[in-house]
């Protein structure tokens, strides 16, 4: 493929547009924290929305049949996952369904087992809602992270444990699972009994030739005790849309989720069911382009960090770079990258304060300027 990396160089002015991530810092510092890249989204998405805006009625709106089939189709697709459209239900986010399954399927004192580090959601949800946090450390085999078992083994054994939150691909670090790992944790929810939330809402941007495996995909036993989390807003860039979706074949956990939700968690708005359906049907292209460009971004990213005494494993899926600090001996990591320009996720609000998570879903010319303040800095500070 000619892969189009001008369009991905475009640098877009997002200071003045209300930006989560772009108002964070003071205007010398370089955002590269939350998980919202700087790309425009592809033009299918853009004609879509403007299609329906033109319309000019914004009335409750239902999911679109041509929604549920591209959805159907993209799993299908690109993890040969047959999916029916009673098993689908569309949310607002994602955030908001892992605090909803948390909640609805254990009870306060229960034991929720999060391997980690790990995406803070998934931890905040078990301690917001009183429940125990069972934590299993990730640690680093072959250049990857993975869970420690023998923990994951104690702590699925635990008796107040009820349920797995799983991250997958595991965000921060980027670990893409393996079918034999994710059958070593199966074998272990169905041992003690346990529902398993997979949030997968990464599998999409894998960055080396490996597949994707939905947890749920495994084998029957899997299907049915599995609530999975997907959504194309980190893939697609239209996180500000409001759009994500958990399939659940289990009709009794399928209520019981509904039931949850009822009068508190609202239908996705019809801009979010638009663009996702035009992200599905008609985004592949402008995916692979994006997969490439990331790649590439990676790979700059690996070369330049390995020059330091900052230490990165390598990445096999997602933007986020997972980067150790803990050579520098510093008492905050994560000020550090702040004062020399470069505005990252603090790694203690994942699980570890020595590592720091950097967004390289950004112009490589950004991120190549990234690189160099924090390569300054490191040399001004007699740390390289």
């Amino acid at each position: 493929m000619d892969v189009g990396f001008s369009v991905f160089d475009t640098l877009i002015d997002r200071s003045n547009s209300s930006s989560d991530k772009w108002s964070k810092f003071s205007d010398s510092v370089i955002p590269m924290w939350v998980a919202d890249m700087d790309f425009d989204s592809p033009d299918c998405i853009k004609t879509a929305l403007s299609q329906r805006v033109s319309e000019g009625v914004f009335g409750y709106t239902h999911p679109p049949k041509a929604l549920v089939s591209a959805i159907q189709s993209h799993l299908s697709s690109r993890y040969g996952w047959s999916v029916s459209s009673a098993h689908l239900v569309h949310l607002p986010g994602l955030v908001c369904a892992l605090y909803l399954s948390v909640r609805a399927f254990s009870n306060e004192g229960d034991g929720i087992v999060v391997p980690g580090p790990v995406y803070y959601h998934l931890t905040k949800a078990s301690e917001l809602s009183g429940r125990d946090l069972l934590s299993v450390d990730m640690v680093i085999q072959n250049d990857r992270w993975v869970p420690d078992m023998a923990q994951f083994e104690a702590a699925c054994a635990n008796p107040k444990s009820k349920m797995i939150l799983l991250c997958n691909p595991h965000n921060p670090g980027g670990t893409v699972y393996t079918k034999k790992e994710l059958l070593s944790i199966h074998s272990l929810a169905k041992k003690h009994d346990l529902v398993v939330v997979s949030d997968e809402i990464h599998c999409d941007l894998i960055l080396d030739d490996l597949p994707h495996i939905p947890f749920a995909s495994l084998n029957k036993d899997a299907a049915n005790r599995t609530i999975t989390l997907m959504a194309p807003s980190k893939t697609f860039n239209i996180a500000g849309l409001g759009y994500a979706f958990a399939v659940i074949e289990n009709t009794q956990l399928r209520q019981v989720f509904n039931q949850g939700r009822a009068g508190l968690i609202p239908s996705p708005n019809m801009l979010g069911f638009t663009a996702a359906t035009a992200a599905y049907e008609e985004g592949q292209e402008w995916h692979e382009e994006l997969l490439a460009y990331l790649k590439s971004n990676r790979d700059l990213l690996a070369e330049r960090i390995a020059a330091t005494p900052l230490k990165m494993v390598h990445l096999e899926a997602t933007y986020l770079a997972w980067i150790d600090a803990s050579a520098l001996s510093l008492d905050s990591p994560y000020q550090f990258f702040v004062d020399a320009g470069v505005g990252v996720s603090d790694g203690k609000d994942f699980g570890n304060p020595n590592y720091v998570r950097l967004n390289f879903g950004c112009p490589q010319s950004i991120l190549d300027q990234a690189m160099t303040r924090i390569e300054e800095a490191l040399i001004e500070h007699n740390l390289m």
